[in-house]
């Protein structure tokens, strides 16, 4: 299936590395051009070089998405270099699971409001496409109760409702806005396998729920979030898109 991508233009932020790399990957493939950000200025420089290597056009800037002048500063750099926004992908999660006054900071400031700020930073370039789409990554801890309930699972319920009511006020500039809810996803360098050699009981325990017997992966992942992100999915907006392996019960 030709997605309708080649030529597109598209922002990832959390690009170097896990979901937000994989989405990255799965984009250039498709023949998109991609700008990223992340943390770590070596990753960034590494992924923009792999990227290119696909034969499309990339960029990308080390950044802490909590700092909101630098993360608009980004995005209105990608698009100058880019020509322009197709896409947008908010993909970076602080992984604050707990119910201190810390982790509810930095989930809210990097979780919910790096969201909020670029899409803000990216609706004047975004409503000029003529594809325009939006991708916020939650989570299933979002709509069901589980051992991140607290700070982690209330703010990214708050991107499900987010995501939907910006699909009902974006829909009029031609931007589709959703979700990407994926379940328990493990990856080199991500909070599975920190979980996996610091908490085995927890890993273990919670692999025997996963009906499929296993983990997801960061490419499954990718793979719903480029489809939903594409032409392809046009008439595809204000939902939440669950890549869990049927996980989760609830309806």
């Amino acid at each position: 299936m030709d997605l309708g991508l080649k030529g597109k233009r598209v922002a990832v932020t959390g690009g170097s590395k896990g979901i937000g790399r994989a989405v990255a990957d799965g984009f250039a493939a498709e023949g998109a051009n991609v700008s990223i950000c992340a943390r770590n200025a070596q990753e960034v420089t590494a992924t923009v070089a792999a990227l290119k290597a696909k034969g499309v056009q990339a960029t990308g800037r080390a950044l802490d998405v909590a700092d909101a002048p630098a993360l608009a500063e980004w995005v209105k750099s990608s698009a100058g270099e880019l020509g322009g926004l197709d896409a947008l992908v908010c993909n970076v999660s602080a992984l604050a699971v707990g119910d201190t006054a810390e982790s509810w900071e930095k989930s809210f400031r990097t979780d919910m409001m790096h969201s909020v700020n670029a899409v803000a930073a990216a609706v004047p370039f975004l409503e000029k496409s003529d594809c325009a789409s939006i991708v916020l990554i939650s989570s299933v801890s979002g709509f069901e109760v589980d051992f991140a309930a607290g700070s982690y699972g209330a703010i990214k319920a708050a991107l499900i409702h987010y995501a939907k009511g910006l699909s009902r006020q974006l829909v009029g500039k031609g931007i589709r806005v959703n979700c990407v809810s994926p379940g328990n996803t493990y990856f080199d360098g991500g909070i599975w396998q920190n979980i996996e050699k610091n908490m085995p009981d927890l890993f273990q325990s919670t692999l025997k729920v996963n009906p499929t017997g296993k983990f997801g992966t960061a490419q499954e992942v990718a793979d719903g979030v480029v489809y939903i992100s594409s032409p392809r999915a046009g008439r595809i907006s204000g939902t939440n898109l669950v890549i869990d392996g049927a996980l989760t019960v609830a309806v």
